[in-house]
Parts: C-alpha cells; sequence; structure tokens
C-alpha cells in the first residue's frame, strides 16, 4: 500500500492550528534563550534513523512468537513497511537487513523498490549466532572464536557474502555481532577465544571495500550466560583497534549490566575516535529491547548530549556516525512501536540540541553541580514536541505519525493484502 502526500496532507489539516499555535509558543520561549528554532528544525530533518527489517513483524521469546496480521512475508514488503514509516514520519530514510534472512533475489529491484521510496540501505548485519538449514558445520561452540579452523572459516565466508549483498544495495558498513561465550565455568580458555576472534575479524576487515566501515558489537550475557567473547566495550575497542582505522565500536543500548553509565562510554569512544553507531532501544532488566525512551528517558537525553557535544568538538577525529533502532515487539504493532521509538530518538535529540554547552562548561570548570544539573535539566524539560512536528511537517511527514497510522487504518490495510496468520522472516 502507498500513503500518499494527500493522505498524509488531509489528516494533518485536523490538528494544523493546534499546532501552528504550540509552535509559535515554542519559538518565542527559544527566541528567549537565543536559539533559533529554524536551525533546529533543519537539524531534525537532516537526522535520519534505519529501521531494521527484522522488527517489521512480531518478535518472540523463547517461548514462542505471537502472529500480527498483516506482517511482511518478504524483503520487498519489509522495504514497503520502511516506506510507509518514512511516510508518516520523515526520519526513517534507511533499513537496515540481516543476512541470510534478507537476501535479496534482484538487488537491482530492490534497490529501485527502495529509492522510490526515499529509502537507503545502513549496515548489513552478518547471522553466525544459529545454524542455517545449509550449512556445513554448527556454530553451538561458537562462530568466529571457534576451536575448529573449519567453523571459523565458514563465519568469515559468510560475514564476507554479507559484505557483497551489502555492495550490492549500496551499504556501506557491516555490523557483527556475536554470541560466541561459554555457559559453564572451565569451558573455555578466554586468551585463545579471544586470539581466535581477533584473527577472524581481521581476516573479514581485510575483505572490506576501502569506503566501509566494520561495527563490532558487544554484549555481557546472553545467550552465553558465563561469559562473552566481545562482552563489554572496552574488548570492542581493543579488537577494533587491533583491525584498522574503518573498525568501529558499536553500542547497543540494551547490551550493558545494569546502571551502566553509558553516556561516559559514548564520551570515551567519542574521543578515541572509534565510536560507529548505535542500535537504540530501552530495558528494565538486561537486553529487553523495548520502544525507545519507554523506560529511561533521561538516560537517552543524557546520551544525546554527549554526542552533541562529541560532534561538535570531535568531528574530525570520529567518524559519522549510524544510527538504529533494534528492537522486538511481542505485544505492539511493531510499526507503532517504531513511530513511537523514532519520535522518542528524536525528542532527546532536539533536547541535546538545545543544552547550554558554554554555560554548561563553565558551571563545571567552576565545580558547581547545582548549576549543571539546572541546565542539563531545563533543557530535558522544555517540551519540544511541536519542534518535532513542525520538522515533519516542512518535510511532508504527518504532524502526530501514530495517530495519522491509525486514523489511515494502515495495520487494517496491510491484513487486507497480506493476511492475518503471516510471520516475517528472521526473529
Amino acid at each position: 500500500m502507498l500513503l500518499t502526500p494527500g493522505h498524509i496532507s488531509d489528516i494533518n489539516q485536523k490538528a494544523f492550528a493546534a499546532h501552528q499555535e504550540s509552535y509559535a509558543a515554542l519559538a518565542h520561549q527559544l527566541a528567549r534563550k537565543g536559539i533559533a528554532i529554524d536551525e533546529l528544525v533543519n537539524a531534525l530533518q537532516s537526522f535520519q534513523v534505519a529501521i531494521p527489517s527484522w522488527a517489521l513483524g512480531a518478535g518472540g521469546t523463547r517461548f514462542g512468537r505471537f502472529a500480527m496480521g498483516g506482517a511482511p512475508r518478504s524483503l520487498e514488503e519489509k522495504i514497503e513497511d520502511v516506506g510507509l514509516i518514512h511516510a508518516l514520519s520523515r526520519s526513517a530514510g534507511a533499513i537496515s537487513l540481516h543476512i541470510p534472512w534478507d537476501i535479496p533475489e534482484d538487488a537491482v529491484a530492490v534497490r529501485e523498490q527502495a529509492a522510490s521510496l526515499g529509502i537507503v540501505f545502513d549496515a548489513v548485519n552478518s547471522n553466525t549466532f544459529q545454524d542455517q538449514p545449509e550449512q556445513a558445520l554448527s556454530y553451538k561452540f561458537g562462530s568466529l572464536s571457534h576451536t575448529d579452523a573449519g567453523a571459523r572459516g565458514q563465519a568469515v565466508a559468510h560475514n564476507i557474502e554479507v559484505i557483497r549483498h551489502g555492495e550490492a544495495l549500496g551499504s556501506k558498513s557491516l555490523t557483527v555481532w556475536l554470541a560466541d561465550g561459554a555457559c559453564f565455568p572451565g569451558q573455555t580458555n578466554f586468551r585463545k577465544a579471544l586470539e581466535r576472534t581477533l584473527g577472524s575479524l581481521q581476516e573479514i576487515y581485510g575483505a572490506l571495500p576501502t569506503d566501509w566501515k566494520m561495527f563490532i558489537e558487544y554484549k555481557p550475557y546472553e545467550p552465553a550466560f558465563y561469559s562473552t567473547v566481545i562482552q563489554d566495550w572496552g574488548t570492542s575497542y581493543l579488537l577494533a583497534d587491533a583491525c584498522g582505522p574503518q573498525a568501529c565500536c558499536l553500542v547497543d543500548l540494551g547490551h550493558h549490566l545494569p546502571n551502566a553509565n553509558i553516556e561516559q562510554i559514548v564520551a570515551t569512544l567519542m574521543w578515541k575516535g572509534k565510536l560507529g553507531g548505535f542500535h537504540f532501544n530501552d530495558s528494565k532488566y538486561g537486553d529487553d529491547d523495548l520502544t525507545v525512551g519507554s523506560i529511561k528517558p533521561y538516560q537517552l537525553f543524557l546520551i544525546f548530549n554527549e554526542l552533541v557535544y562529541g560532534m561538535r568538538n570531535n568531528a574530525a577525529n570520529n567518524p559519522p556516525l549510524a544510527w538504529m533502532i533494534d528492537a522486538s515487539h511481542n505485544l505492539k504493532d511493531p510499526l507503532e512501536d517504531l513511530l513511537q521509538s523514532l519520535e522518542a530518538i528524536r525528542l532527546a535529540y532536539a533536547q541535546a540540541l538545545i543544552v547550554d554547552h558554554a554555560r554548561l562548561e563553565a558551571a563545571r570548570e567552576s565545580n558547581d553541580p547545582a548549576l549543571a544539573q539546572e541546565i542539563m535539566q531545563d533543557a530535558y524539560r522544555t517540551d519540544l514536541r511541536p519542534l518535532l512536528r513542525e520538522a515533519r511537517l516542512q518535510a511532508g511527514g504527518a504532524l502526530e505519525p501514530l495517530w495519522a497510522y491509525r486514523q489511515l487504518g494502515v495495520r487494517q490495510r496491510l491484513i487486507a493484502d497480506r493476511g492475518v496468520k503471516t510471520f516475517a522472516t528472521g526473529l
């Protein structure tokens, strides 16, 4: 199905007057602080977040997965769904594919379809955390770190194949996440596993095109519960540094132990020029993959505060960042969840953009924690939702994407087209 500008314009008319009033009030409020609202609108319009292909259908747990009517049954339908999200939000101009779930049968046609919807291909993701029906050797006891050279070679070859698929689609980066690790003490020689992983990553790195990046993701536990080979940002940094300048660290917000100071990790990696990108989600207990901003919105703002500071003060050292959502849905309509996540990400970014960093640094240098807190929370507590609406409106999107999605009956139309008992490929 296609959402036309006419569909969205008709919906916007119902909320336009109220929006104009709230936007004018916000513009006046920000002007009193010396902030030009037009510059913020431009910044938001250029800020695009990639949608993961695996988040477009119903997610699941180890106990099962529930059907979500109208789920995309093919790569082409996944791209169509991202097109719907982008038409409403004007902030989802990229899709990230997981191979082998999303191997295009006709890369040229798939690329043309995406381009027609204003979508490009973000990072391609390899999968060595589960066995595929046709593979010769199992990853039960590891992939890039496996004790068997044949299994490691198979995993390396898969990652290089993923790069080739990405090249055909116009992608410029590869994300590597490993489930490799141990569930029992004594099961693994930590040093040898890390050495083997580095050797495997260096082979993959050698196959990267010169204009590509390789993102190395980390996670402290799950599915391995005693130890994970790439367990934290320091190990990811060690491996990326050993591979070379095209290798960077990827931060998944759920891939940290409880109460980890993610904003400090972000600041450190940007300082060293090794922050590659993000997988945005939220969590209460672990890697819950919940809607972005649904649990810890203030932490999200604090992370973006470090990102904005780093982008303004470290742009020459750190490469441009890749932004992506990584979520799994079992209760919500996946497209609604993604629209909510996009809103939370853009809101945190906008809040960080209005932090008075000159005053903040002065407070810090004079050791005034009370004033520093007031400056931070003044930005966080400013209602910038009218700003987000205006950025969407000027770009041709919906003032209220979730409301428009429901008013236009998008899910009902997808069910009519695709059926009720459909499951998307992937997790």
